[in-house]
């Protein structure tokens, strides 16, 4: 998710926590001194929409202020009967290995309840995934109902479809409601990906949780509150996965990067290195890449159109000409892509100019018969690029043939283990 998903204040420290275009032949330089000034008249235009950043493990962080989009009002059907003091599930789009349901039904029927809010392009999200499917497996038939809220991030995340094969390809056996307009993300003033909150069957918020980790503490008060409803756990031995480690020789992480204007335009952005990216929205330039190696940014070579969402490759490049660069320090990248077209395509991989070796190579990688390394983008979802064995401080680049190609974010990590 997800920047969006309060984080970029704490993610070092707590990791739990297309219109019209016109081409030009006018190069792209990176003088971003004369950026800020053009950020800070922008950020007025578009400052309602742009209080949104959002998750991913760009510090491995998680945390971020509401998206921006404006709920429709819950029907009356919806409206919760318990205290208006307690938040309930309102205004859920669609529902996903469920019939409908609230918290005050799931209460009633003595079920203590664990809602998860998550995104599925959310890298902190994911993380979380081993431990709430070990949680669902130990309790959900002793008491516990865990109700996955998904509030997406992005557009894409919006579509049934694309939800429920990420469901499917993560596991997720638990009620999964697509809070699309935000409407229950706003009743409960949530404002990170993910987030926990826990109901004991007295209807009191007992527990809540922002971020990754603690997840010894989460199941602990998982467990009281189902004795104290009176369900039977003795017999399950409370044995939970240990919290994820952080690599201790990293000096650095790179924040979470998005590609498309609604959050470069203000003044946490400026993710993208250049400043004609700034000068308007939705306009296919020819980029320059001078070379930069600023950390925090990525850099463009050839045609590319801002989106409102995503940086998009802006035509057919056979001999793989153009590229994004992307300057980092982490042992594990991640890129989001939701493909702009519905041929499926292939985004070759390198570092320094060079394949990824099989030690570096992320889940999502594929090796051709050449040893490049490739994505194979068919989906709308996040891929895993980089998971290296050790802490780097380097680059890496993106190239394909495809106009398909749209990156929509980054993010990184320094566990010493997966994403």
């Amino acid at each position: 998710m997800h920047t969006t998903r309060m984080r970029r204040l704490f993610m070092m420290e707590f990791p739990e926590f297309r219109s019209i275009r016109e081409i030009t032949g006018k190069r792209a330089k990176m003088r971003l001194g004369l950026i800020k000034s053009r950020i800070f008249l922008l950020s007025f235009v578009a400052a309602a929409t742009l209080l949104a950043v959002a998750c991913g493990g760009s510090t491995d962080e998680t945390a971020s202020p509401e998206p921006t989009s404006e709920a429709a009002a819950p029907a009356a059907s919806s409206t919760p009967t318990r205290s208006v003091l307690l938040p309930e599930i309102v205004g859920i789009s669609n529902w996903i290995n469920s019939e409908p349901t609230t918290i005050e039904a799931e209460l009633a029927a003595g079920n203590v309840v664990l809602i998860d809010f998550w995104t599925y392009t959310c890298v902190n999200c994911l993380r979380t995934m081993p431990h709430l499917k070990g949680w669902y497996e130990k309790y959900a038939d002793r008491g516990l109902t865990i109700i996955g809220v998904h509030s997406p991030e992005f557009d894409f995340e919006k579509v049934t479809s694309n939800v429920q094969e990420a469901v499917d390809r993560i596991g997720v056996k638990w009620p999964v409601a697509q809070d699309n307009d935000m409407t229950t993300w706003r009743n409960f003033g949530n404002r990170f990906w993910p987030a926990k909150y826990m109901f004991s069957t007295d209807d009191e918020l007992v527990y809540t949780h922002f971020g990754e980790g603690d997840y010894a503490e989460t199941e602990t008060v998982i467990r009281e509150q189902l004795v104290a409803a009176g369900h039977d756990i003795s017999d399950i031995p409370f044995a939970p996965l240990p919290d994820d480690v952080r690599d201790a020789s990293a000096t650095s992480l790179t924040r979470e990067l998005y590609g498309g204007y609604e959050r470069a335009y203000s003044q946490q952005g400026v993710y993208n290195g250049h400043e004609a990216y700034y000068f308007g929205p939705d306009q296919v330039l020819d980029y320059e890449d001078s070379g930069e190696t600023t950390d925090g940014q990525y850099f463009l070579s050839g045609l590319w159109e801002n989106g409102a969402e995503s940086i998009v490759h802006a035509r057919e490049d056979p001999d793989l000409e153009d590229y994004l660069r992307v300057p980092f320090g982490a042992r594990s990248v991640n890129i989001v892509i939701d493909p702009a077209g519905p041929e499926p395509f292939e985004v070759v991989v390198e570092i320094d100019g060079a394949p990824l070796s099989p030690e570096q190579a992320g889940a999502d990688i594929v090796f051709n018969d050449d040893g490049t390394s490739v994505l194979q983008v068919s989906e709308a979802r996040l891929y895993a690029v980089l998971e290296s064995p050790e802490f780097l401080e380097d680059e890496l680049y993106f190239r394909s043939t495809s106009p398909n190609f749209a990156m929509f974010a980054f993010t990184f990590g320094i566990y010493l283990e997966g994403a």
